[in-house]
Formats: structure tokens, sequence, C-alpha cells
């Protein structure tokens, strides 16, 4: 039963949404406009992440969205391919 969270293109609420089977019918619609429109942004973690080998540390980049919202992307030291 995965739990996906969803922000509002108009509002910019972010809020949980519980899917409980594959055939189910969802209603997907912000809890505080009504408004359909949705993107799904990834939840937050409580893992902890240090310097890396080299002493390199996970970098966080801050960007304007639509709707005015923050954005951020989040750089993780690592073996490049």
């Amino acid at each position: 039963m995965p739990i996906f969270e969803f922000r509002c293109t108009e509002c910019g609420d972010v809020f949980e949404k519980l899917f409980v089977g594959s055939d189910d019918s969802v209603e997907l619609k912000c809890p505080q406009c009504g408004c359909e429109t949705l993107d799904r942004v990834l939840s937050q973690t409580n893992y902890v992440m240090g310097a890396g080998p080299g002493g390199a540390k996970p970098k966080l980049t801050e960007k304007s969205c639509a709707g005015g919202n923050k954005c951020f992307t989040l750089d993780i030291p690592g073996p490049s391919k």
C-alpha cells in the first residue's frame, strides 16, 4: 500500500494519498482548493548522509518552479559511470 505525495499546481499545497490496490478508483484533488492539476513529488526521508569518499558532501540547489514555488535538487556524491 504505497503512499504518494502530490503538490497542487494552483495553491502549492502538498498532501499524501494512500493507494490501497491497483484496481481501486482514486479521486485525486487538492484537499485545499479542489484543483485536479497535481505534480507528484518525492517524499522527504529521514536518512542522514555525511561526507563521502574524498570528503564530498551532498549539495542542495534551489530554483524557482511553476506557480512561483521553490524546487530543490539534491546532488549526491558518488562514483560516476
